[in-house]
């Protein structure tokens, strides 16, 4: 059934003011689209703190739809790769893939993006799953009693994604020139969230590109390292029906095809 979207977003509005009074003064906009970018941005700073169930049911409501509208990708139906049919390259917004796992490029408190409307992959990921999320990476993070290490992996569900769960990782931070040490951190995200989505019986996970945004790693490399860890681990594991990288760059997508090909000719050798 259609939801009025519209009503639900100032609702919601609303809601996120009395409980962040500091931006109560803002009047609720007119068109849906600045409705939408107001509501994101509040979602975004909202510290992790107790919500209701009605906030629940309307936040869970307008996510769903709006999941389904912007249309869901099965990973299981995408084309393998030449080099193993359990791998697929995909360009698109992971937000929207329908698999067992997606892998979120975390930081270290991995509370998500507190930046409106940023652009990472971090804050999108937590926008679509809902506050929810926020608030169980807090209660992960509580019962750490420290930050998230770099190269290994936590998991969450996914809540108003179409993917069951959600593996958060944070990826090495690159300051100068890339290191080995850098290297054998990012080949520990991947191995480690692979083995976490082994754990749990997924037999689907999408990988995004770990630590080739604002942390900088070369992203060619990064990609190197992916395929390489990906392929090594594949070789003893019979749960994992598909693999895939994501990637949501042209340039991003160019690299990946090159890597999967020419290590496909080398294998037909």
């Amino acid at each position: 059934m259609a939801i009025d979207r519209s009503e639900h977003m100032c609702f919601l509005i609303r809601a996120l003011q009395k409980d962040m009074p500091q931006y109560g003064h803002l009047p609720l906009p007119d068109s849906e689209f600045e409705q939408w970018q107001m509501l994101r941005s509040l979602m975004n700073v909202r510290p992790p703190m107790s919500v209701n169930d009605e906030f629940l049911r309307v936040q869970n409501e307008l996510l769903q739809d709006m999941v389904l509208s912007r249309g869901v990708t099965d990973a299981m139906a995408l084309e393998g790769a030449s080099i193993d049919p359990r791998i697929a390259l995909w360009q698109g917004d992971i937000t929207t893939l329908r698999c067992d796992a997606i892998v979120n490029a975390a930081n270290s408190a991995l509370l998500g993006c507190f930046s409106p409307l940023h652009g990472c992959i971090d804050n999108i990921i937590h926008t679509m799953s809902g506050v929810q999320l926020r608030l169980e990476c807090d209660r992960l993070m509580r019962a750490q009693g420290h930050e998230e290490p770099t190269g290994v992996a936590k998991l969450t569900p996914g809540y108003n994604l179409p993917a069951k769960y959600v593996l958060h990782t944070v990826g090495p931070i690159i300051f100068g020139p890339l290191t080995r040490e850098d290297e054998a951190l990012l080949a520990s995200c991947y191995r480690s969230c692979l083995a976490l989505a082994e754990q749990h019986n997924c037999q689907s996970i999408a990988f995004c590109c770990i630590s080739t945004g604002v942390f900088r790693f070369p992203p060619a490399r990064a990609a190197e390292i992916a395929v390489r860890e990906t392929m090594n681990f594949l070789q003893g594991n019979s749960t994992l029906r598909r693999v895939v990288f994501n990637v949501f760059k042209d340039s991003d997508l160019d690299i990946y095809q090159r890597i999967l090909h020419r290590k496909a000719q080398f294998q037909n050798h």
